[in-house]
């Protein structure tokens, strides 16, 4: 019987997912928040932005009511369009996250990132 894995999201800030990324490459499974800013229910396409940073979001698999304004985060494969080089996440699994505050989960981000090299380091060491 063939098994197949799906890769948990790597938590990636907006900021940081740029084409300069070791993040940005066809397929990553990625975790992204932000506010959402722009919704087409034709194509089910959402923008999700945290300052000036800013991702498309593929929602056709998800049954979530969205609303533009609100904090959204998404689980999903980046899929890389060419030829403008431009990052589209294929969510998977959405929810709403109103009430947080994007500067301070930003900040624990990082705390969690250094805590995370300084277990490696001690294990190396």
């Amino acid at each position: 019987m063939a098994s197949s894995s799906i890769s948990s999201g790597a938590l990636v800030t907006l900021q940081e997912l740029n084409s300069s990324s070791p993040q940005f490459r066809q397929g990553a499974s990625l975790r992204v928040t932000g506010k959402l800013q722009d919704y087409n229910v034709e194509t089910a396409i959402a923008t999700i932005v945290d300052g000036s940073a800013s991702l498309k979001i593929d929602t056709q698999h998800l049954s979530l009511n969205l609303r533009v304004g609100s904090f959204y985060q998404f689980i999903g494969e980046l899929h890389i369009q060419q030829p403008n080089n431009e990052g589209v996440l294929k969510a998977r699994v959405g929810r709403n996250v109103d009430g947080i505050d994007l500067n301070l989960y930003n900040q624990s981000l990082q705390l969690l990132r250094e805590f995370q090299a300084d277990q490696i380091n001690a294990r190396t060491s």
